[in-house]
Formats: structure tokens, sequence, C-alpha cells
């Protein structure tokens, strides 16, 4: 089963597309959108919706999963990310592709085993998870995230987080380490 995850954004939306077949997880593809050099949210929105569409064309995936908008302080910063949100959405709704949503708490505590991890944890498992040696943007991790999240979630593979030994990562990171 491929599934492609989404970690919406206006300046970058990160994507991950990853094959789960008999509990066996590997990555099929990752990247970015940026958009940074678009000036205009509705040119922004497009350019999401476009890529997400080809994206989906080309890998044919059978789900489709993304973050849910979280709200910090910034109003402004949530509606525009509700609208990358909603034409990533609609590319697969289009495509005839079932939606799951989920909170970045949820992808967070079934990728790391901690819903309060921080980025670069959550970054350090999916390279750990998959066995990756890369460097990728954060964006990109989170949405690798989403996609095994959701694999974790609905085809009832355990989280390796469960497995993944947490001492490791605090010994090669100790500075990472919040609480």
């Amino acid at each position: 089963m491929i599934i492609l995850g989404i970690d919406p954004g206006t300046i970058t939306t990160g994507y991950g597309i990853i094959n789960s077949d008999n509990n066996k997880l590997s990555i099929v593809n990752s990247g970015f959108i940026n958009l940074k050099k678009e000036a205009f949210l509705p040119e922004k929105l497009k350019i999401i919706y476009n890529q997400i569409d080809s994206l989906i064309k080309f890998y044919k995936p059978d789900e489709f999963s993304i973050e849910t908008a979280f709200y910090g302080k910034n109003v402004q910063s949530a509606m525009k990310i509700g609208y990358a949100r909603g034409v990533s959405i609609l590319a697969a709704v289009q495509n005839n592709i079932p939606v799951s949503e989920y909170s970045p708490r949820e992808v967070k505590k079934s990728v790391t085993g901690k819903g309060a991890a921080q980025k670069d944890q959550v970054a350090y498992m999916i390279k750990s998870i998959l066995s990756l040696d890369a460097k990728m943007k954060l964006d990109e991790s989170d949405a690798i995230a989403v996609a095994l999240c959701h694999a974790f979630r609905c085809r009832g593979i355990d989280s390796p987080a469960k497995k993944t030994n947490w001492k490791a990562f605090v010994e090669a990171n100790s500075e990472r380490v919040i609480g």
C-alpha cells in the first residue's frame, strides 16, 4: 500500500510517500514544495494543488494522510495553513483517494513515543525507522512522519518507537532534548 503524507504550509509544504507492504515500511519518495518566491497566497495555493495532484498521478497512492492545523499565537498563520490543507485535501479527493487527518501530537507520539517531541527528534526517528542516511528538511521529515503515523494507526503496524532506544538518541543529542 502506498501512502502519501503531507505537512502543509504556505512557505514550504512537505511530502512523504511510503510503501507499507506486509508490515514492512520503505520510502518511495519525499521532498518539499518551496513557495518562498511566490508573493501572493492564491498563486501559492495553485502551486500546492498542482504539485500534489502531479505526485498523486505519478505515484498513485492508495491512501492520503495530512497533518491537522495547529493554532499557536498567530491566527493569520493558522488560517493560511488551513488554506494549504484545503487545496491538498482537494487534490486527494479529486483523485478519489481516502483522506485521513492526524494532529501534530498524534504524529509525534506514533513515531517517537512522545507527543511533545521536537522536530529534530521526529527526524531522527524517521531516519532510524526507514534506515535513511540522507539529509532532509524538517517539513519533509514531518510529512514522512504523517505517512508513517497513518501506516501505524490504520494498518495495525507496531510503531518502532516502542522498540527504539531513546537512550541512544538522548546520548547523541543531549542538547536537543527538552524536559
